[in-house]
């Protein structure tokens, strides 16, 4: 099989995660890989942890679980840091992306030893300022197409935009807040 790049994600519900994991197996989709996204809760509610999975792929994937080693993980909520093992099977190869207006040498020895890539980004900053709500799943996604380069950069925000169009037709600033905060998190995610 090709290369599969396998991404966790880690969020509380009604902060986007299961919504940015679905969002990137779509533009992933639309550049001709194979995908599988999927979000894994129970009878949560608001405010309660969620897990949701990309796989990424060139070839058709006959895998149909959950993910337990992924190639990275992100975390939309830095509170999760202390309450769910989020670097557990993570590869070293891979990376952590945070979002935190901390910064990776801050929060690596917050990871329990976990010798791989660490980067952050203050989606929660980014998102307040670009579309008006503290809701950080559109920052994050941004910033782990930048970090993981799963997508053409180019090819994701096209899928994006057209995306945002479809969805938010009545609704043009909402489309450009969107976009504005993914360009500006792709520019402003730091790592090590």
């Amino acid at each position: 099989m090709s290369k599969m790049v396998e991404v966790r994600w880690h969020g509380r519900g009604g902060q986007g995660a299961k919504t940015a994991s679905l969002l990137l197996a779509d533009a992933a989709f639309n550049t001709g890989k194979f995908v599988q996204g999927f979000p894994e809760y129970g009878p949560e509610r608001m405010g309660a942890p969620i897990t949701a999975y990309n796989r990424i792929s060139d070839e058709r994937c006959p895998i149909h679980s959950n993910i337990y080693e992924p190639d990275y993980v992100v975390v939309v909520d830095a509170t999760l840091l202390s309450a769910v093992d989020v670097t557990g099977g993570l590869k070293k190869e891979g990376a952590i992306i945070i979002n935190s207006a901390k910064s990776p040498e801050e929060l690596k020895p917050l990871l329990e030893g976990y010798e791989g890539g660490v980067y952050t980004i203050d989606a929660g900053k980014i998102a307040e300022e670009e579309i008006g709500r503290n809701i950080p799943n559109t920052p994050m996604l941004g910033a782990v197409v930048k970090v993981s380069g799963v997508i053409p950069e180019a090819e994701f925000f096209k899928d994006m935009e057209a995306s945002m169009h479809h969805k938010f037709a009545n609704k043009p600033h909402v489309i450009e807040g969107n976009m504005k905060a993914l360009r500006r998190s792709m520019q402003e995610v730091k790592g090590l």
